[in-house]
């Protein structure tokens, strides 16, 4: 497995993997044009955010991509002598059900996590399903019971 930094030439693989985690199937013939729709906005929406939001990939012998997990950075306000200062959260984890358990998305989340940190993230964060808390704690996540979400009205 090689775990990499993905670039546009990935956006339409990266497309299939988010489809296929929010519908739960492989863009079906009828919906090639609706995928298609999907990637290109897909492919704006990253050209938009270049800077801010990051995606690693994971692949095994052949170039198709098995696996994915974007990292959003955050410009947090600065402070005397801090005027850098920046979060991260983790993003969109989503690994093909044929690859699962492998440790593809725990390699994944670490090559974020680090990339993040490399920049001078002050914390990295992560929402996750329940199922998945136990993989992030593994990773050295923590819950915070300072880290409040107010969900919508």
């Amino acid at each position: 497995m090689r775990i990499s930094q993905a670039n546009a030439d990935d956006t339409v693989d990266l497309a299939r993997l988010l489809w296929l985690d929010t519908c739960g199937e492989e863009p079906a013939q009828r919906s090639v044009d609706a995928f298609a729709a999907f990637a290109a906005e897909l492919a704006q929406w990253w050209s938009d955010r270049q800077d801010s939001h990051l995606a690693f990939v994971a692949r095994l012998r052949r170039p198709e991509i098995v696996g994915m997990a974007w990292v959003a950075l955050l410009p947090r306000v600065p402070r005397p002598g801090a005027t850098s200062r920046l979060s991260a959260d983790i993003q969109s984890v989503f690994v093909r059900p044929e690859q699962r358990g492998r440790g593809i998305g725990s390699a994944l989340v670490a090559a974020a996590s680090e990339h993040a940190a490399r920049l001078g993230s002050l914390r990295v964060t992560v929402h996750s399903g329940r199922k998945a808390v136990p993989v992030y704690e593994r990773l050295g996540f923590e819950s915070s019971r300072r880290l409040l979400s107010r969900p919508p009205d």
